[in-house]
C-alpha cells in the first residue's frame, strides 16, 4: 500500500507541525523505487534550527508510523526548511526575512534591496546606495517576483537601520539543509514503515 497522497499527509500532520510553532509550506509524495518520499517543507516566525527540525521530524514519523492507511508502505521522510531559492510569494515570508538582501521585481525592474518592515499589504524596500541608502514602500501585490540573495559581505549598517532590522549583524540565510531524514529507508526493518 503507498503512502496517501499530500492532501491526506497534510490533513495527518497538520496538527503536530502547529503543534511544534511551525508552519507546514508544503507537502510532496513521491515514488523512489519500492518506497515513497514524503517531503515536508516547514518555517517558522524565527527560523527552526536543526535540533527543532529533528524533535519536529521524530514527531511527524510517529503519526505516519501510526496511521493505518499507510500499513507496512516503505517511505522516507524528509522534514527540511526553505531555502534561499523560495521566492517570497506570502506576507509572512518578507516578515521572516526583514534585514535580508533581496532581488525584487517590480514594475519589470529589477532591483537589489534590503527587505524593510511590512505593513497593511505593503513592504518597505531599502534600497543601495554609496551615498545614502533610500526607502521606497510597494504593494506586495506588484511584485511580480521575489527572492533572498545570500550576502558574503557585512551590510551596511544604514541598510540594516533604514529596514528596521531588530538585528546589527548580519545573519546566516536559511539554505534549505535544515534537513533531518529520519531513517524509515529500510521495508525490512519492523519498526520502521
Amino acid at each position: 500500500m503507498p503512502v496517501p497522497p499530500p492532501d491526506k499527509v497534510t490533513e495527518l500532520v497538520g496538527g503536530v507541525v502547529a503543534d511544534s510553532g511551525a508552519e507546514l509550506e508544503t507537502v510532496t509524495v513521491s515514488a523512489a523505487g519500492r518506497r515513497s518520499v514524503v517531503k515536508l517543507v516547514v518555517d517558522a516566525e524565527d527560523g527552526l534550527d536543526l535540533d527543532a527540525v529533528a524533535e519536529l521530524t521524530r514527531a511527524v514519523s510517529a503519526v505516519l508510523d501510526e496511521e493505518p492507511s499507510i500499513g507496512e508502505a516503505a517511505y522516507t521522510l524528509e522534514v527540511t526548511t526553505p531555502g534561499v531559492d523560495r521566492p517570497l510569494t506570502h506576507e509572512r515570508h518578507w516578515r521572516r526575512n526583514r534585514g535580508r538582501r533581496a532581488a525584487v521585481r517590480v514594475g519589470g525592474e529589477l532591483l537589489t534591496v534590503r527587505i524593510g518592515e511590512v505593513v497593511d499589504a505593503t513592504v518597505v524596500l531599502v534600497l543601495p546606495d554609496r551615498r545614502e541608502p533610500t526607502v521606497r514602500t510597494v504593494a506586495l501585490a506588484d511584485v511580480e517576483h521575489a527572492v533572498v540573495e545570500v550576502e558574503f559581505s557585512n551590510p551596511d549598517p544604514r541598510e540594516l537601520a533604514l529596514s528596521g532590522a531588530p538585528r546589527a549583524t548580519p545573519t546566516s540565510v536559511p539554505d534549505g539543509n535544515d534537513t533531518v531524514d529520519d531513517g524509515n529507508d529500510t521495508a525490512d526493518d519492523e519498526e520502521n514503515r
